[in-house]
């Protein structure tokens, strides 16, 4: 990896690919920059542009093959810049309400969970809904946002033996994040509730219900409300 501005490195990522690093460790800081740089990239538009995938503390670009690379490497080491805004404006953050229905047969790990932290399972409920979360990647499958923003005091290892089958739009938490599964798979992270939104549907545009950088708050409601009938499986 080579140096760039600031605390951030760039790399060949493919042919037609930069790959831009901020950092190597899980931190909202970084993950910030990633998308205020990416968010600037927007902005500015220019014609190589095909596109971008955020992560934790990376910026993947993808760029016209038909573009020198040199000239797009120059062009993205000037915008990320290290002495350019590090983060956007909490305003031009989109935030998006997920209505939650907790425990039960929607979140099978609750009450285990809560045990583990000492707490009654309403009370991890509460204070899972009370944190103001950001989708830091899109990942692991169409739709998956993971989410930063968990109270630590609520982090929990995954299953020692991860589940055959998950419910689609399961709520849970994977060590120090959160996130919410877009179908139906196998998953080891701490189910605590199920939302009925579709996290992720071809046929609509954009087919992700979440983008990268957006807020999410959670809304806890009843499991009619949500309309569930008691199974979530």
């Amino acid at each position: 990896m080579s140096g760039a501005p600031g605390d951030c490195g760039i790399e060949a990522l493919a042919d037609d690919a930069w790959l831009l690093r901020f950092g190597a460790r899980l931190d909202p800081h970084l993950n910030a920059r990633v998308h205020a740089v990416a968010a600037r990239l927007r902005q500015a538009a220019p014609e190589w542009l095909r596109d971008l995938v955020p992560a934790f503390a990376s910026l993947g670009v993808f760029f016209d093959p038909a573009a020198d690379p040199a000239r797009v490497r120059a062009e993205l080491l000037a915008l990320a810049d290290a002495h350019a805004p590090a983060t956007r404006a909490p305003e031009a953050a989109r935030i998006v309400e997920i209505p939650v229905a907790y425990g039960g047969d929607c979140g099978p790990d609750l009450e285990a969970a809560a045990a583990e932290l000492g707490l009654a399972p309403a009370q991890l409920a509460e204070r899972h809904a009370a944190g103001d979360y950001v989708v830091a990647m899109i990942g692991f499958a169409p739709g998956f946002p993971y989410l930063l923003g968990l109270d630590p005091a609520l982090a929990l290892p995954r299953l020692a033996t991860p589940r055959t089958r998950v419910a689609a739009g399961s709520v849970a938490i994977g060590g120090a994040q959160s996130g919410i599964y877009p179908r139906e798979s196998p998953g080891g992270w701490r189910i605590l509730g199920r939302t009925p939104l579709a996290l992720f549907d071809p046929a609509r545009e954009p087919p992700a219900l979440l983008q990268p950088g957006d807020r999410v708050r959670f809304v806890a409601v009843g499991a009619a409300e949500a309309g569930f009938d008691g199974a979530a499986r």
